[in-house]
């Protein structure tokens, strides 16, 4: 297992209700926001690896957007790292940017 000192793998998911232009406004600025600290792994999932400062901006960034009568957002840290915690079955979109990018 790599660990990253200082640094926390999460999962970022989100629902973001799109039936009027202002929940299209907040989905896009939401996926804006959390390209900002990772990649996006699924539709509305993204994985990052942030220092716990980073994750308290995120996560404070995110809740200033959404609508809590509207809208989903779920962090899960993954305690373990990524390595351990995550189960993949099918097509794997994550890129390690930590290791070399050879393809």
């Amino acid at each position: 297992m790599k660990t990253r000192v200082n640094r926390h793998d999460i999962v970022v998911a989100y629902d973001v209700s799109t039936e009027t232009p202002e929940g299209r406004r907040r989905l896009r600025e939401v996926a804006k926001i959390c390209k900002n600290y990772g990649q996006r792994v699924q539709f509305s999932v993204f994985e990052c690896s942030v220092t716990p400062m980073q994750l308290e901006q995120l996560q404070y960034e995110l809740c200033d957007v959404m609508d809590p009568e509207e809208d989903s957002l779920r962090l899960y840290v993954l305690h373990l790292g990524r390595e351990s915690s995550v189960r993949i079955h099918g097509k794997d979109r994550y890129v390690d940017f930590d290791e070399p990018l050879v393809f």
